[in-house]
């Protein structure tokens, strides 16, 4: 087997690709739509992380959460910061097992955990 690949709800395109894209980093690997107008699915990554997003009924629920592994907390944590993002301003927090996390919600209710162990 190899790594899953999460797949998120969204609702708004413009809001979706402003939190991941713009806030989050992440790049646009492919798009797809049946016919113009109808619901984006597009697969979204940083480095060997891949997301699915998806505004079609039925793929998945709203309110999901996952957990990314990052090696570097720190700096992650400064290009989110630095970023300024009205929606979310993440801070590091150290857990009682042993992760230093970063915590941020998209604007669909689902959450992202960047973790590293210390």
């Amino acid at each position: 087997m190899k790594s899953p690949t999460p797949i998120f709800r969204i609702f708004d395109e413009e809001k979706a690709r402003e939190f991941y894209l713009s806030f989050l980093g992440f790049k646009v690997d492919w798009e797809h739509r049946f016919e113009e107008e109808l619901p984006l699915y597009m697969q979204i990554s940083f480095g060997a992380c891949l997301l699915q997003l998806s505004e079609n009924y039925g793929d998945c629920c709203p309110g999901s959460a996952v957990r990314i592994e990052v090696s570097d907390i720190e700096a992650l944590h400064a290009s989110l910061t630095a970023k300024q993002y009205k929606y979310a301003r993440p801070g590091i927090e150290e857990t009682p097992w042993n992760t230093r996390e970063v915590r941020v919600g998209d604007p669909f209710g689902n959450r992202i955990v960047f973790y590293e162990f210390m």
